[in-house]
């Protein structure tokens, strides 16, 4: 029998021969011929180890959120939020209430705050009217976290929902407001319109009021998107957001307070003066991406169509993507920075659009690549 440590060698020399095999062939924006020599994102000495695999078993999974050392997970569809301790534990601590779901509409992004004393969660989710922002606070200690739908309030309402382009991500900024990523609700015009909530990155207090500072006085810090499900800020207090396109080109955007990103009369690099071009896009069969996570200046983003980890180095003068995990766990939704320096990754093969594989949906942990 082998042994079990020989077992492992051979297990990271085969998933290093992977990823390399990856960097190598690493799909490359069309806008631009792939450079000569490419800034290695993943490559055969930084190659991470095999993905552990945390919890399996999920139905249609939609956000992570790290807390202490574990995470807390939503359910799009019943509207389930589940605690993952490192023990191994995966349990309820509640359901959302006045959640209704349906297409990409239902219970959608977390976020955390500790505000004197108490623990909120927060929670993006459709009714039969709209998409809104509630709170509820969390009690319990780790591993036994739990919430009292009867508390939970709603902190800003009206967001258009539909069955498909409802956004739904949500999060915390290092200036402490809270910022609400929106989709078109496949109304189209709705995206370069100032007065309307759809298309748009909004900016809000902990208590849904419109942010100080925001460009326009109200809700809105940014427009021209079609559906925004990934946020995150880079080691400069600079927010990017994942975007999808309709039929040509995804985005990842570098968002400036006021700016207009294009939608909906252009996707992608269109280099018109009034609006502001993606920093890299992708063709849709490539991406489609959801949550994205930013490590030392490298943003990581989860792929649904797409089937992988996309890798931008975003302090590089070119950034250039680069991909691994091509096709190996099907959808991926989110995708954070873990408190163990790791990276964690939710599969989305249950939400109706994947194909399911045995244990699926899944929590996979992944070494950060260094290049």
């Amino acid at each position: 029998m082998m042994h079990a440590t020989t077992r492992r060698r051979i297990a990271r020399v085969a998933a290093g021969l992977v990823l390399a095999a990856l960097a190598l062939t690493a799909c490359t924006p069309s806008t631009a011929p792939r450079p000569s020599t490419p800034a290695p994102m993943i490559s055969p000495s930084t190659a991470p180890a095999a993905p552990t695999v945390l919890a399996s078993g999920l139905a249609a999974p939609w956000s992570i959120v790290p807390i202490g050392t574990g995470a807390l997970i939503s359910q799009r569809d019943d509207a389930r939020v589940l605690e993952w301790t490192p023990g191994g534990g995966l349990h309820e601590v509640g359901v959302v209430p006045d959640v209704v779901s349906g297409g990409e509409a239902g219970l959608n992004g977390l976020a955390v705050r500790d505000d004197a004393g108490t623990r909120w969660l927060y929670a993006y989710h459709a009714t039969a009217d709209d998409n809104r922002v509630v709170r509820v606070p969390l009690t319990g200690s780790p591993g036994a976290l739990r919430f009292d739908r009867r508390a939970v309030e709603v902190v800003f309402r009206g967001i258009p929902r539909a069955r498909f382009h409802d956004g739904g991500r949500i999060a915390f900024g290092p200036d402490g407001m809270l910022y609400v990523g929106t989709g078109d609700a496949e109304q189209r015009d709705r995206a370069g319109d100032r007065n309307d909530l759809g298309g748009k990155i909004l900016r809000l207090t902990p208590e849904g009021r419109p942010a100080p500072g925001n460009p326009f006085g109200t809700a809105v810090y940014s427009l021209g998107h079609r559906n925004v499900e990934g946020l995150a800020w880079d080691g400069a207090g600079r927010l990017w957001a994942s975007e999808f396109g309709q039929d040509t080109w995804d985005e990842l955007n570098l968002i400036r307070p006021g700016g207009d990103y294009g939608w909906p009369e252009h996707e992608g690099k269109a280099g018109d003066p009034r609006t502001i071009d993606p920093v890299v896009q992708w063709r849709p069969a490539d991406a489609s991406p959801s949550g994205i996570a930013i490590v030392h200046d490298v943003v990581y983003l989860a792929a649904l169509r797409g089937e992988r980890l996309w890798a931008v180095d975003i302090g590089a003068a070119d950034p250039t993507p680069r991909d691994a995990y091509v096709g190996e766990f099907g959808r991926l939704r989110d995708v954070v920075a873990a408190p163990n320096g790791t990276l964690w990754v939710l599969t989305n093969n249950t939400d109706g659009r994947g194909s399911p594989r045995q244990g699926d949906d899944r929590l996979l942990q992944l070494p950060v690549p260094r290049g």
